[in-house]
């Protein structure tokens, strides 16, 4: 007898649900990227390279696609540590630095890009320290990376706690027993399993750094072809009239993007394979 294509379930509405989640995701996902492609689709190859192949576009978009990845590599790392502690140790203020975590996510961006530029400005308590070393914050990449870094960084750290909630403390101890030492331990043994998460972590900071906006703009001093970012020229595009020059600039973070995340997703699956060998 042939199996049925959908296991049923014992939860009612499977086909329901099923139609909703597929109306959801076309309408919410599918829908605006369609349309995105199809503006895309009316240039043509030749002009939607021409609209691509300017210098201040090129520039845009190394600017946003390497700050972001160099503020989720570094997320990863910090918002790793942040979550083991906050799993591990117990100590004051540990539930009030927990809540902090999630700040990023209530607070509105634009209101996080003036406390930002308010704080590291050279006008600002930070800045001003920073002016006196001969170093400026606000108005320069630093600021944008700094503005990136503080909207990432609670994706990592609740990715990965859950994990290290599971972790067992005597596999840290059976490996302590066993000779290794704390780095042998962290590398061999604790990071394959928060491999899979850490990188979920990773992607999704990426995915929210690349296309900030409302936190960046205040901080960057949009200084074409210096601290202008791909999602800012976006929006000078629009207010030009020139839909086709922002359809395509849309069409290449997301090609782009679509990648990165592809790339990641790859390694995912490499490292659940590997623990599976383990």
């Amino acid at each position: 007898m042939a199996r049925p294509l959908i296991q049923s379930s014992p939860m009612p509405g499977l086909g329901l649900s099923f139609g909703i989640t597929l109306a959801m995701l076309s309408v919410i996902v599918l829908a605006p990227i369609g349309a995105l492609v199809a503006q895309g689709a009316t240039l043509g190859p030749e002009g939607l390279w021409a609209a691509i192949d300017r210098p201040r576009v090129w520039a845009a978009l190394w600017l946003s696609f390497r700050l972001a990845a160099l503020a989720a590599g570094c997320n990863l790392v910090l918002g790793t540590a942040l979550a083991w502690v906050l799993a591990r140790y117990d100590f004051p203020g540990r539930r009030l630095v927990d809540a902090a975590v999630d700040l990023p996510f209530a607070l509105p961006t634009a209101v996080a890009g003036i406390a930002l530029t308010a704080l590291y400005a050279p006008n600002g308590v930070l800045g001003g320290l920073a002016r006196e070393i001969g170093w400026k914050i606000a108005y320069t990449e630093w600021g944008i990376f700094l503005a990136l870094l503080f909207v990432g960084l609670p994706f990592v750290a609740r990715s990965v706690q859950p994990v290290i909630h599971e972790i067992d403390r005597e596999v840290e101890e059976a490996s302590a027993t066993l000779g290794a030492t704390r780095l042998t331990t962290l590398t061999r043994v604790i990071w394959p399993m928060l491999m899979p998460a850490a990188l979920t972590g990773f992607a999704l900071a990426l995915a929210r750094a690349v296309g900030e906006y409302g936190s960046v703009i205040f901080i960057a001093g949009n200084i074409p072809m210096r601290t202008e970012i791909a999602p800012l020229l976006i929006v000078i595009e629009l207010e030009e009239f020139d839909y086709d020059g922002a359809a395509a600039i849309g069409l290449a973070m997301l090609t782009i993007s679509f990648a990165l995340l592809f790339a990641i997703n790859l390694l995912q699956i490499w490292s659940r394979l590997r623990i599976g060998h383990v």
